[in-house]
């Protein structure tokens, strides 16, 4: 057994981990990470990357069938679903380097291609290894739930982590679960050639604002994909090829089976009770992202809340803080943004509507502006869509979009949350023309539309200083 003492240890190489490890190790930390699976975790092999990837190949095959209204013949696709997979594998591997073994060891991180187990409160062991550190950084992530429903384990089951390695076309694809995953894997594939019905057992995108939620709802459904609500997955019969979902709604019946439930905090190997860590379903953290282990952070998915590549990113980030420093720090979670990224796409930032209006009662006004009266839109086609912005006493605490680019979009409201500022900044931005960067700019200056082109007040100051102007 080879003995390591350590500044840090980081357990898990996603995105939380690596981006802790290369900000400590280039501060002058000695830090050991661990890795027992593969480099740049969930959202790299089996997530964010290839997803966005699959979905970029359906929207080219959408394309070459919607193009009339700009006077482009549209043609029926044919898709090779073999080789959009294969444009899926260029993506991650295009990427890979920046989350490589090689990389990470180039910035002085000692990289170990094992799974860490705790023995103590601040010793884990991992392979041949036995490593102590004075802190210890848990970002093991997350994985998908395949729930126990009866009959799952004679068939045929893909989850996001195996999904994009079937090279076969499905012809009829079952997806249960219609949060993000399931929405976003339902009209990729029905774009590319496959028919499609999303299995869902409460309301389908049901954390989303529901007004915004049913513009990209009634788009996938405009596309072909059928969308079955409050009905849950009671059993599973047939075999792989031919696969029957039953639900009190209905039975349905297709070839392959893709389970998007929801996700489980990778917590099985750590061996927790050891180090003295407390946990339920996931690790329990304080705000500082704490464990009930003084030496233990946990941060990303692992950590609970909001399962997010770019969460886990801003975990890693806040942490550098006490470990390295011995300063006090806290995650925020209100300035975290999220998309999903459909055609149209929706995102959010802060509160929604319901929840404001829960929160801040009649403080609250509510700012709109739609896709359709925004000139680049019109030009592009994409005039599906509005912002909301909610604002209380002159400052957004959430904002939500759905239509082109939203996911593009949101990250203006996300700087504004984040740094507390007024409505009013957005107002005096000037965004190019034409852009759908505008959209913004015209949603902040409804906020004056009352207050100046409306006032009765406004008006006869106006006309009494254009009395006495030279």
């Amino acid at each position: 057994m080879k003995t390591i003492k350590t500044d840090v240890l980081v357990i898990g190489a996603g995105s939380g981990g690596l981006s802790f490890a290369a900000g400590a190790a280039q501060m002058g930390a000695d830090v050991t990470l661990l890795e027992g699976h593969l480099m740049g975790g969930d959202c790299l092999n089996f997530g964010c990357v290839p997803s966005k990837a699959l979905i970029a190949a359906g929207k080219h095959a959408h394309a070459m069938k919607t193009g009339a209204a700009f006077g482009v013949t549209p043609v029926a696709p044919q898709v090779d679903y073999a080789a959009a997979k294969a444009h899926v594998h260029k993506v991650i591997e295009t990427i890979a380097p920046v989350d490589s073994q090689e990389r990470f060891e180039g910035l002085g991180v000692r990289v170990i291609r094992e799974y860490g187990r705790f023995v103590d409160a601040d010793t884990v062991e991992a392979g041949d290894h036995r490593i102590t550190a004075r802190r210890i950084v848990i970002a093991t992530g997350s994985s998908p739930l395949v729930p126990p429903i009866p009959g799952i384990d004679d068939v045929t089951v893909y989850t996001n982590e195996t999904i994009f390695d079937l090279t076969e076309k499905p012809d009829r694809l079952l997806i249960v679960g219609g949060g993000p995953i399931g929405m976003e894997m339902a009209q990729a594939h029905v774009r590319l050639g496959c028919e499609v019905t999303v299995i869902e057992g409460s309301t389908a995108m049901g954390k989303d604002d529901p007004e915004m939620a049913k513009i990209v709802l009634d788009r996938l459904r405009d596309e072909g994909v059928k969308i079955v609500e409050n009905a849950n997955a009671e059993r599973i019969s047939g075999a792989s090829g031919m696969i029957t979902v039953h639900t009190p709604e209905g039975d349905f019946t297709g070839t392959h089976l893709l389970m998007a439930v929801g996700r489980k905090a990778n917590i099985d190997k750590l061996d927790l009770d050891k180090a003295g860590v407390a946990y339920d379903r996931a690790i329990k953290v304080d705000a500082h992202l704490r464990t009930s282990n003084r030496k233990v952070y946990a941060i990303g998915d692992v950590a609970g809340g909001f399962q997010f590549t770019h969460v886990a990113g801003y975990h890693g980030a806040t942490v550098i803080r006490p470990i390295l420093f011995g300063l006090p720090t806290k995650a925020r979670t209100d300035h975290i943004p999220w998309a999903t990224y459909t055609d149209p796409e929706l995102a959010q930032v802060g509160l929604t509507e319901a929840q404001a209006r829960k929160q801040h009662g009649t403080n609250l006004e509510v700012l709109r502006f739609p896709y359709h009266d925004n000139d680049r839109a019109i030009a592009e086609g994409k005039t599906e869509g509005l912002i909301k912005v909610m604002v209380v006493k002159g400052r957004p605490v959430g904002a939500s979009i759905v239509g082109a680019q939203a996911g593009e979009l949101i990250g203006l409201w996300a700087l504004v949350i984040a740094n507390k500022l007024k409505i009013g900044a957005v107002a005096a931005m000037v965004a190019p023309y034409p852009t759908l960067g505008e959209i913004s700019k015209r949603a902040a200056g409804q906020y004056y539309v009352p207050r100046l082109f409306e006032s009765d007040l406004v008006k006869r100051v106006v006309r009494l200083v254009q009395r006495f102007l030279p």
